[in-house]
């Protein structure tokens, strides 16, 4: 709460040294734009008088301020400014207004301090030379600045010698700056002469608007919280012809709400309605947030519901600050049994059409999470069970998004068996949400059971967290769980399984050593009449050259082979990447016969092959490997090695 000895104090140490400055326009007062105190200066030698300036040294000095601003020579112009009103003189009109709005222009406090001693000078001394424009530049300057002082000082000295700028040209600037530093006391005093002068001179462009009463008016509500000086801006609005809207009676209502003045909001809201207006929450949300600071949860409680009553099946439309101060109050009470019976009687009110996320109970929810307090929300739950059998989506939504998010996947997962069992359903992306943090979070069993959930409420989209469960599994090496996980769902209608879902298995055993694990895969596969591609038989390949099992290679040629068709269209597709890793193996193994088999094959359907690779194989593994042992043992192994010799060229 602001106080009146504090502010003043504050505007004294911004305005003022020790002693008070005599002169607001004594040139560079750094006190005027700092809290820091400076060592008073000695004060300036004696002028010359005016006399000592002819018409031809003032002309030399427009002359030399005009050539200054065109060269952007900014300490010249400023020398030559000081030198003119040192003597009592001043620059033409046009000159004056540069200078001010020069310096205004330029990235330092040193130049705005010049700006705005200069600007306060020439409305003490000679007003007429300043330009409207110009001095509206200065304020927003100094507002983008945020030098508070100066602005309030500027436009008081502008009060004090009667030079009236139109309210528009700068009241927006005083607003502003003032909710940025607090300074909210001030801004109601330099309102409150405003409208004086306003009323008292008769000059309608000095009437403020509709939003700068409304400010001076917040300021009395919220931060004086004086009934006094509110009812006296309001009576000042009557008399200016400012018709009040919904902010202004929202801020009567937080007043009257705080002060426990029940008549008072009855006629308000009499007034409100009377008025025409339709946005109630204007007036509601501020009576929550008065009885919530009060500590008056009951009267908060009843507010609510009464908006509810009177909304006309329209969403509650509080902002997320409000219900974060009702559920920080009702906590700080200790009161979640009342909180929790609040939600409820809001569902009650609420429309069955309601979005989940437009919905009270969510909005609460939310908040307590948003405070940190996801542990909290879930006792506020646990409550509202106990105390009905009827507790809605909404409350539940964002505990499952707080859990995710914090990775606390066990306990998500408990509560959507809750929803389940309680009837409800939760949507698609919520799942699929859940089951992608189960996986970051390796709890591969929360993800399996989510799964389940989904395909028992009959759900239709279940594509997206199939994927990334088999992705999951895959990527943390847990074929033997992508292996159950598929034949667990492979005769879901609702999942498109393929071949390639099958290889990732196939492929993650191999590449782990597991070849049982793969051959089982394998003959599951083939048994659920998925057809077997070359990608399959790579992997398994590759796994079997890794652990040196030529002979498994062999047995799958033989199967390939059969099923290899010169037809592209058909069978397996027989490329390069095939063909290559067959004879790597084949060769290695010394299978000659398979080999040149291969070697016809890739012939017949026009494959190059590159026979470097497998000369270097044969002569890692064969090198001394002779035709005439094999003659003894196989005449048939002979000819094909001989053949293979041949064909890579090593019998050259």
């Amino acid at each position: 709460m602001w106080r009146r000895r504090s502010v003043s104090t504050i505007t004294r140490r911004l305005f003022s040294s020790t002693p008070e400055v005599p002169n607001l326009y004594s040139f560079l007062q750094p006190s005027l734009f700092s809290l820091k105190q400076n060592p008073p200066q000695p004060p300036p030698p004696p002028s010359n008088s005016l006399q000592s300036l002819t018409h031809q040294s003032i002309s030399t000095l427009e002359s030399t301020l005009h050539k200054s601003l065109l060269t952007n020579n900014t300490d010249e112009a400023w020398k030559s400014f000081k030198s003119l009103t040192s003597n009592s003189a001043f620059p033409s009109k046009p000159l004056t207004n540069s200078l001010i709005t020069h310096l205004s222009s330029l990235p330092d406090t040193h130049n705005l301090k010049r700006a705005f001693a200069s600007a306060v000078y020439i409305v003490e001394k000679n007003p007429g030379l300043l330009e409207f424009e110009t001095a509206k530049t200065l304020l927003e300057t100094m507002k983008c600045a945020n030098t508070a002082a100066p602005v309030f000082a500027l436009i008081k000295c502008m009060f004090k010698n009667r030079y009236f700028m139109p309210f528009e040209l700068w009241g927006n600037s005083l607003i502003e700056i003032s909710r940025k530093n607090g300074n909210f006391v001030s801004y109601l005093r330099v309102f409150e002469e405003n409208c004086r002068i306003a009323l008292d001179e008769k000059l309608d462009f000095m009437r403020p608007d509709l939003a700068a009463c409304n400010a001076a008016l917040e300021g009395c509500c919220f931060n004086l919280e004086s009934v006094r000086d509110a009812e006296k801006v309001v009576e000042t609005m009557s008399v200016l012809g400012v018709r009040p809207d919904e902010s202004t009676l929202g801020s009567l209502a937080y007043l009257y709400a705080l002060k426990g003045l029940e008549k008072k909001i009855i006629e308000l809201q009499s007034l409100f309605r009377g008025l025409g207006f339709s946005n109630k929450w204007a007036i509601y949300s501020n009576l929550v947030r008065a009885h919530v600071k009060s500590g008056n949860l009951e009267s908060a409680s009843a507010a609510i519901i009464q908006g509810l009553k009177e909304s006309d099946g329209e969403h509650l439309k509080f902002g997320e600050d409000i219900y974060c101060e009702i559920v920080t109050g009702f906590l700080k009470d200790g009161s979640i049994k009342g909180l929790a019976s609040l939600i409820l009687e809001t569902q009650k009110l609420e429309p069955s059409t309601i979005e989940l996320d437009k919905s009270i109970g969510f909005s609460m929810i939310t908040a307590c999470i948003n405070l940190g307090l996801s542990d909290k929300a879930h006792s506020i739950l646990d409550e509202m069970n106990a105390q009905s059998d009827s507790v809605g989506l909404g409350v539940y939504v964002p505990i499952l998004k707080a859990y995710s998010k914090e990775h606390r996947t066990a306990e998500a997962t408990q509560l959507v068996m809750e929803i389940s069992n309680s009837g409800l359903q939760m949507d698609v992306g919520t799942y699929d949400s859940l089951i992608e943090a189960s996986i970051v979070s390796q709890d591969f069993q929360s993800a399996f059971t989510l799964f389940r959930d989904m395909r028992e409420a009959r759900m239709t989209d279940l594509k997206g967290s199939y994927l990334t469960i088999m992705t999951g599994l895959m990527e943390n090496h847990r074929p033997e769980l992508m292996a159950a996980f598929l034949d667990e769902v492979v005769e879901d209608p609702r999942i498109e399984v393929k071949t390639h879902d099958w290889n990732s298995i196939i492929h993650a055993f191999c590449k782990a050593g597991r070849l049982e694990d793969a051959g089982r895969t394998l003959r599951r596969m083939t048994f659920l009449q998925f057809e077997p591609n070359d990608q399959t038989y790579l992997s398994l390949i590759n796994g079997f050259v890794t652990a040196e099992k030529y002979f498994s290679v062999l047995m799958l040629w033989n199967e390939v082979r059969r099923r290899v068709s010169a037809d592209r269209d058909k069978g397996i597709k027989f490329d390069h990447n095939l063909v290559d890793a067959f004879l790597y193996a084949l060769v290695k193994g010394g299978f000659f016969d398979a080999v040149m088999q291969v070697v016809e094959k890739s012939q017949e359907m026009r494959i190059f092959v590159d026979k470097w690779r497998y000369k270097q194989a044969f002569m890692e593994v064969h090198k001394k490997l002779k035709v005439s042992k094999l003659r003894k043992r196989s005449f048939k192994k002979m000819e094909a090695l001989i053949a293979f010799k041949n064909w890579a060229g090593l019998n050259t």
